[in-house]
């Protein structure tokens, strides 16, 4: 079975339907071995009901036989018909029925850790289907917590269903019969209309309960968003001191969960206390039956135990059923968000007809490009350009002009609205998803890298890379020294997000990964406009190394890093304003110039303060100039 399948969603709290939509998970086509655990579970199932039925059964021969009225005399020897054959035959069937039910368990307990499995990575995967847009609307921490929660519903929908509901089912209709051939229509009707008000209460209590359960899981969901949050933004919360207000962000979501969740218990309490009454009014009714029956010599006392010790055991079942039904409700609550998520579609898709992307020269053209997150507000507003195989293009420009949407256009986290981006004349939306970004690297800005060593980071552009070659990228990307100085070396952990690592040594990282990838087209978003001048002019000499012969899109805030492109794209309010070379715009005297202008001022500003500094540092005096 394909892991793209959907599940249904959890629509009206509707048990049997999500059944019959797990049970391809709990009796898959191409595992025999889990099918035959399934039959052999379900075998051993019903061998311990029908023990479970013989127990009573022993009870009320062993209480005759202690009387002298056993009613079987003659059927077996003498010796079997003692209270002390009896009572230990009492036990053996309890002994063997509970070794039946824990064998079907164990039978079953890869069966359902499947069905968890292969569910928890359909989701997995289907969130990684999903589009930017959808994943820079939703908050980490409550996607996780809702995966989390909708994980464990399923397996708990998978067991109580098969380990518990059914079983149940088939103990009511053998007591139901017992009951009938051996004590007459009225025990039957009593029976019925007990079980019928027990499971009518507990339904309309536990569907009561239900949006208590709903409100606590929002508020849990809420207050461990903001915990995720809070931390992840540990170095900000700290900078301003604001460790009391994020302690009340975080109480104020646990207060509601707070009342939510003592609601849910005395709602159990209540439950629990309702669905005691019913069978207490129940059970007493046929035990005044039985009672008066002995009475009038129609039922021997043996009679009277077993009837009670039958309800007894009919007990377990009944409180179970509750108990199956709430879980089973909440379990369905729990992950209804989840099979939310799997019932949204995937904004970007490969075309039915899509096809690999065959990459000669890596040349890239965008023709008439208009795109907008937002219907209101345009961003790129028919834009063309090409970037010729080999050769670099930068697109530079005022915050807010639409750069970065270039690169994401052309990695195709979005698709134009009108317009085209072709490479090697394929129009992207034409070839797979996957053929096209093998095909693209990336050096973001803002380089996040996963809580792993060094050296899991560099090759994660390359997974079944050798240590050598990851070791030659990490040169490539001017960083094998530092990774060499360190105790560890390339198995040091980064941290989170890499915070154990400064800026430039994160970027040679997203370098190094990007070198292994060794793609034939290339792109720059950003990449030093967060690091200082000197550190910037050492990643920019090897990213220089890097694009060599490659195709490559550079977008840039700092014009310092695109003086030697072949060509220089400015965009302002979404169109080009300008385009040339780095010295042909200076001699424009236009949008380039001024921003070139106002840019070395700063940098310039930045240095005469960096001498400043390190002169202080040394001992020297800097005088002020006196006063005009």
């Amino acid at each position: 079975m394909a892991e793209t399948e959907k599940t249904v969603s959890a629509d009206g709290g509707n048990s049997l339907r999500t059944l019959a939509n797990l049970w391809p998970y709990m009796w898959p086509a191409d595992r025999l071995d889990l099918k035959m655990r399934v039959v052999w579970a379900t075998v051993f199932l019903v061998f311990a009901k029908l023990i479970l039925m013989s127990v009573p059964y022993f009870f009320k021969w062993a209480t005759d036989a202690l009387n002298g009225k056993s009613d079987l005399t003659g059927l077996l020897p003498a010796f079997f018909l003692t209270a002390t054959m009896l009572v230990i035959g009492y036990n053996i069937a309890r002994i063997l029925q509970w070794g039946l039910n824990q064998l079907r368990d164990a039978l079953f307990a890869s069966v359902g850790q499947y069905a968890v499995r292969r569910l928890a990575n359909i989701t997995f995967v289907h969130m990684h289907r999903l589009s930017l847009r959808f994943h820079l609307e939703r908050k980490t921490g409550g996607l996780s917590r809702i995966i989390e929660r909708g994980t464990k519903g399923i397996e708990t929908i998978v067991r109580f269903t098969i380990l518990n509901s059914v079983p149940t089912l088939l103990e009511f209709v053998l007591t139901a019969a017992v009951f009938w051939w051996g004590y007459g229509f009225s025990y039957l009707a009593v029976t019925a209309i007990t079980v019928w008000a027990y499971i009518w209460f507990t339904i309309r209590a536990s569907d009561w309960r239900i949006n208590i359960r709903r409100s606590m899981n929002d508020s849990d969901t809420d207050a461990n968003t903001k915990a995720i949050d809070s931390l992840l933004n540990f170095e900000t919360v700290k900078y301003f001191g604001n460790e009391d207000m994020e302690a009340r962000r975080y109480d104020v979501s646990m207060e509601r969960y707070e009342r939510s969740a003592t609601q849910v218990w005395t709602s159990l309490g209540w439950l629990n206390f309702g669905q005691g009454v019913i069978f207490a009014i129940g059970m007493m009714a046929m035990l005044i039956m039985s009672a008066l029956a002995v009475q009038r010599g129609e039922q021997t006392v043996g009679d009277f135990v077993f009837v009670n010790a039958m309800l007894l055991q009919l007990s377990a079942p009944l409180n179970f059923i509750g108990f199956v039904y709430r879980e089973i409700r909440q379990g369905l609550t729990d992950i209804e968000q989840m099979f939310d998520l799997l019932d949204v579609d995937a904004e970007i898709k490969d075309a039915p007809d899509a096809v690999e992307l065959s990459v000669g020269q890596g040349a890239i053209a965008f023709n008439d490009v208009h795109f907008a997150y937002d219907p209101e507000r345009q961003i790129l507003k028919g834009i063309s350009f090409e970037v010729p195989a080999g050769k670099t293009v930068a697109v530079v420009g005022p915050s807010g002009a639409g750069k970065s949407t270039i690169s994401r256009l052309l990695y195709r986290f979005y698709d134009v609205q009108q317009g085209s981006i072709t490479v090697d004349g394929q129009d992207v939306r034409g070839v797979t998803q996957k053929s096209l970004r093998a095909a693209i690297g990336m050096v973001p800005q803002d380089t996040v890298l996963f809580n792993d060593t060094i050296a899991y980071n560099i090759r994660y552009g390359r997974p079944d890379a050798s240590d050598a070659e990851v070791n030659a990228a990490a040169e490539v990307a001017q960083i094998g020294h530092f990774i060499r100085d360190l105790p560890d070396g390339f198995e040091t952990k980064v941290g989170e997000r890499g915070l154990k690592l400064s800026g430039g040594e994160k970027q040679r990282v997203a370098i190094a990964r990007t070198v292994l990838k060794a793609p034939p087209i290339l792109i720059l978003d950003e990449a030093t406009s967060a690091l200082d001048t000197t550190t910037e002019q050492d990643i920019q000499a090897a990213l220089d190394i890097v694009s060599q012969n490659r195709t490559t899109l550079v977008i840039a805030h700092r014009l310092s890093t695109v003086v030697g492109a072949d060509e220089i794209i400015v965009l302002r309010g979404g169109e080009i304003a300008e385009r040339g070379t780095h010295a042909g715009l200076l001699s424009q005297n236009g949008l380039y110039a001024s921003m070139w202008h106002r840019q070395w001022e700063a940098i310039q500003a930045e240095e005469h303060l960096r001498h400043v500094r390190e002169n202080d540092d040394m001992g020297v005096v800097i005088r002020k100039p006196p006063a005009a």
